[in-house]
């Protein structure tokens, strides 16, 4: 009997390494994506990629505020008129998007899209915005003006000229459904990396657990960390690109929806999630929140971590993370 079982043992990690990752890059949602999958030959390889594809594709249909007949639109259309009834999916993630908002006190906000676009960070800003035009850029956001109907599935926003947008949520959101969509197919293993939110399931074909790099933001050529990922997911934000400095203050492009004013003091977030969807809109908003605050709700979360690294390079993590340096 040990005979036989050890021969299936062999016999079972023989097909294991007779499959390969193979990948496949491109732009959706505006945005790289690139999605790596385990099989026995390309034929099937891109079989399996191209429904991911399809099912992102899908996604952005549903939610993207830049396209005119998707039902985030006529949704933004109506703000301030009348509800709009919505498909169950995107009727759950408004409420999602609603449930982290309440988490983050506000720091992360799907109104956020209501926002004037006051600062820019291209170069051309030479002069602070006037406290004014800070508080005004803000008037129209706010979490608790999306009024939620769940009997009949519909959304409305209380304010004329409100808007509702997924940039912070969205990637992430359409990288979780292609990986479940590609489980149920039976795919054992892959990663969907949708410009830098990695979501990863199953093993490497040599057995070993996928890995990502953790960029050193002091210097964006080198990588300072190589952590593992068991079928989760990693969300890095970062604002060593996009930022402008007056007084010796140092201001991201990620803005805190509340006040209008861009964030201080961390220049890279990364976090680990059951999700891309929960990743993503937690490293954005541990920017806002700042490190004490920021801390204390990841550790709040189940199965939820964080490396955080401040304008001075000093790295904070949470409890249970082990930096295995590069």
């Amino acid at each position: 009997m040990k005979n036989v079982l050890l021969i299936l043992t062999i016999f079972s990690v023989g097909i294991l390494f007779a499959q390969e990752p193979y990948k496949r890059t491109l732009k959706l949602m505006g945005s790289r994506f690139d999605i790596t999958v385990v099989a026995k030959d390309p034929i099937e390889a891109n079989k399996h990629i191209d429904l991911a594809i399809n099912e992102i594709t899908r996604i952005e249909r549903l939610i993207s505020s830049w396209d005119p007949k998707s039902q985030t639109s006529e949704i933004n259309r109506n703000a301030g008129i009348k509800p709009v009834k919505v498909d169950a999916e995107l009727f759950e993630l408004i409420q999602r998007g609603i449930g982290i908002s309440k988490l983050t006190d506000g720091a992360f906000d799907i109104s956020y899209a209501s926002m004037d676009k006051i600062w820019k960070f291209d170069g051309s800003m030479t002069y602070m915005p006037s406290i004014d035009s800070i508080k005004a850029s803000v008037s129209k956001v706010g979490y608790h003006n999306i009024i939620l109907d769940k009997e009949n599935n519909t959304v409305f926003l209380k304010l004329k000229g409100m808007k509702i947008g997924f940039g912070a949520i969205g990637k992430g959101y359409a990288a979780d459904k292609a990986k479940n969509l590609l489980i149920s197919k039976g795919v054992v293993a892959g990663i969907i990396n949708a410009s830098g939110d990695m979501n990863t399931w199953g093993k490497q074909p040599d057995g070993s657990e996928w890995k990502v790099a953790i960029t050193n933001p002091m210097d964006k050529n080198k990588v300072f960390a190589l952590l593992p990922i068991n079928n989760g997911a990693v969300v890095t934000s970062g604002n060593y690109e996009k930022y402008v400095t007056f007084n010796d203050v140092r201001y991201t492009h990620i803005i805190d929806p509340r006040t209008g004013y861009p964030a201080t003091g961390i220049i890279s977030v990364t976090v680990f999630a059951p999700k891309a969807e929960l990743a993503d809109a937690l490293a954005t908003s541990v920017f806002v929140m700042g490190i004490e605050v920021g801390l204390n709700r990841i550790e709040q979360l189940p199965q939820v971590e964080c490396i955080i690294i401040d304008d001075k390079g000093h790295i904070t993590t949470s409890k249970n993370i082990e930096i295995e340096k590069s």
